[in-house]
């Protein structure tokens, strides 16, 4: 999925980059080509090393997310949070082992992290407000040697998903309870590690979006440019936005709105009509913000 928005930068930018293009540019174009997306934070890497600071200065940044969930050609843009912050855990459990078959004198680290998994997944449906959005995933459970050993360790993994900080905050609290009352209960040390991640992304300014939206209508028509939901996926594109004004949009790149080929799944495909309008949309943007007067 990144390899299209890339090939979309560079469409546009051979474009841009003719001497007929440049000749009518009243001011400068930068093209982030940004790695480690998918979490390592290539755009906070970037943002250190100058690349919104360094000359020419960025004063306006857009980036756009191919987007199997939309037909293709659609452009989905909102004011706001369009994205989710994207946070994982790990929790450690530390028991006592034994023989399957001789329990007592134990502290089965399995079982109080059964009992954990489902515990946890109370969070969202009974402390999470259902005006607001959350999402909490035990993606993982590694602990166990033998069918009739008693293990002495456990470990579950997960992410979560939000968008607002009182709503993160509110979940680490129950998750560091609950590890604690698991503790209790069942006579193990059950430890949160928890990481914060990609924060949401939000596009903050209505001016960038309504200049996103201008050109993108000559390329797709008014009627293809949407209001997407809300998703909870994350994307680093968010620490570009806590910069500088921009905007973030989702570019409809379905093969088959019957048939979709989801994104982090081996049939992923997109529809490649997609590539040229993405990059058409580029040049129209910078052609209307930046053409001499």
């Amino acid at each position: 999925k990144n390899d299209g928005p890339m090939a979309i930068l560079l469409g546009a930018a051979r474009v841009m980059c003719t001497p007929e293009f440049r000749a009518n540019l009243s001011g400068n174009v930068k093209f982030i080509f940004q790695p480690a997306e998918e979490g390592h934070g290539g755009a906070l890497e970037m943002i250190k090393d100058g690349v919104l600071t360094n000359e020419p200065k960025v004063d306006e940044i857009y980036g756009l997310h191919l987007w199997n969930y939309q037909p293709v050609g659609t452009v989905g843009a909102r004011l706001g949070p369009i994205m989710a912050a994207s946070d994982r855990f790990c929790v450690h459990v530390k028991g006592r082992g034994g023989h399957g078959a001789v329990p007592d004198g134990t502290a089965d680290a399995i079982v109080a992290g059964a009992s954990l998994v489902s515990t946890l997944h109370t969070i969202v449906p009974r402390n999470i407000s259902p005006l607001d959005s959350a999402v909490l995933t035990v993606g993982t459970m590694k602990g166990g040697y033998a069918s009739n050993v008693i293990a002495d360790t456990m470990e579950l993994t997960g992410t979560v998903r939000t968008f607002e900080t009182p709503v993160q905050d509110l979940i680490i609290k129950r998750m560091t309870q609950m590890c604690k009352g698991v503790s209790t209960t069942f006579d193990v040390k059950a430890s949160l590690d928890y990481h914060k991640g990609y924060p949401c992304t939000v596009n903050r300014t209505k001016p960038q979006l309504d200049n996103l939206v201008k050109a993108a209508e000559p390329i797709v028509g008014r009627e293809l440019i949407i209001e997407p939901k809300q998703v909870m996926c994350a994307e680093d594109m968010s620490y570009f936005l806590e910069k500088v004004p921009g905007c973030f949009f989702f570019l409809g790149s379905a093969l088959d709105m019957q048939n979709i080929r989801p994104h982090h799944k081996s049939v992923f495909d997109i529809d490649e009509r997609c590539l040229a309008i993405g990059s058409s949309i580029w040049v129209q943007l910078i052609e209307q913000l930046l053409t001499k007067q």
